[in-house]
């Protein structure tokens, strides 16, 4: 299903104005250079382990060795898909994963997901998480980058009534719905962004070819 441009519009300023970057990509292919350069470029240990300054013991320094290498987690992709990013990880020398994120909660700096649906009202993303290593890799990466089809946006919240309907039943799934990066204003109300997830979140807009054999 194509969504009405009005609607595509509506989802790309409601999620700018929640800070995410809307970019539209070609295929997934795009969206995996996209990824890759993104997590390439970007300057290590975004996060810092607090005491990282100071002096460190032998066991603190092997911490801080791990978390100098790129390493990017992506839980939800088909094995077809995972293959074809692994390519690219690999000509940057990014270490890809796809489970067992606990072993690298030190610093994952990207995780790329596949966005199940996505709400335009709010500009927000909706992942059906029913996997550890997926609620990770939107909860503990540095950059959270997700791949939307275009198919797969409604207008408001009421037009995916049927879909968590069923994800709800029995047994139930865990739901994310993720509107900008992480965001806090309880220490004075001083805003900060990557208090409790991503400092960022980019949202890789796919429309999908519909193209006749």
């Amino acid at each position: 299903m194509k969504p009405d441009p009005a609607v595509v519009e509506t989802f790309i300023q409601k999620a700018e104005a929640v800070s995410a970057k809307v970019v539209r990509v070609a295929s997934p292919d795009a969206a995996f250079a996209y990824a890759v350069d993104v997590c390439a470029t970007k300057e290590a240990c975004q996060l810092l382990v607090s005491g990282c300054e100071a002096p460190l013991s032998a066991t603190a320094e092997a911490l801080c060795q791990t978390k100098q290498e790129k390493i990017m987690a992506a839980p939800n992709l088909p094995e077809t898909e995972f293959k074809a990013l692994e390519e690219w990880c690999r000509e940057k020398s990014i270490v890809l994963i796809k489970d067992d994120l606990r072993s690298h909660l030190a610093g994952i700096d990207i995780g790329f997901t596949r966005a199940d649906y996505a709400i335009a009202e709010t500009g927000t993303l909706v992942i059906n998480s029913k996997s550890e290593a997926l609620r990770l890799a939107t909860m503990v990466s540095e950059i959270h980058i997700a791949l939307l089809p275009v198919s797969r946006l409604r207008a408001t919240a009421f037009d995916l009534t049927e879909e968590l309907k069923q994800w709800m039943s029995d047994p139930a799934d865990y739901t994310a719905m993720i509107t900008g990066a992480s965001r806090t204003a309880d220490i004075e109300r001083v805003l900060a962004l990557g208090v409790h997830g991503p400092l960022e979140l980019h949202i890789l807009l796919w429309e999908e070819c519909r193209c006749k054999p």
